[in-house]
């Protein structure tokens, strides 16, 4: 099958190098990839959604989470430090 194709300079950059580097012709060298590619593609499996599960923390209630110096005070007393 023949077809246009339009490559990013970058990756035409990277196509030539792996041309001079492999020996193989221009085509040979798009197929592979391709092929490549591909196939790596349709061997990963879709994982799951990563979720988060909120859990209680413990935390006394009454007290200020929101200032820490305050609740260390209110916590060990004012000669905490």
């Amino acid at each position: 099958m023949r077809t246009t194709l339009t490559l990013d300079e970058d990756v035409a950059d990277k196509l030539k190098a792996e041309v001079r580097r492999s020996g193989r012709s221009f085509k040979e060298t798009v197929n592979a990839l391709l092929r490549l590619a591909l196939n790596v593609r349709r061997q990963i499996a879709p994982k799951d959604p990563f979720t988060i599960r909120a859990r209680p923390l413990g935390l006394r209630p009454g007290l200020n989470y929101d200032k820490v110096n305050e609740l260390v005070e209110q916590l060990e007393g004012p000669l905490h430090r």
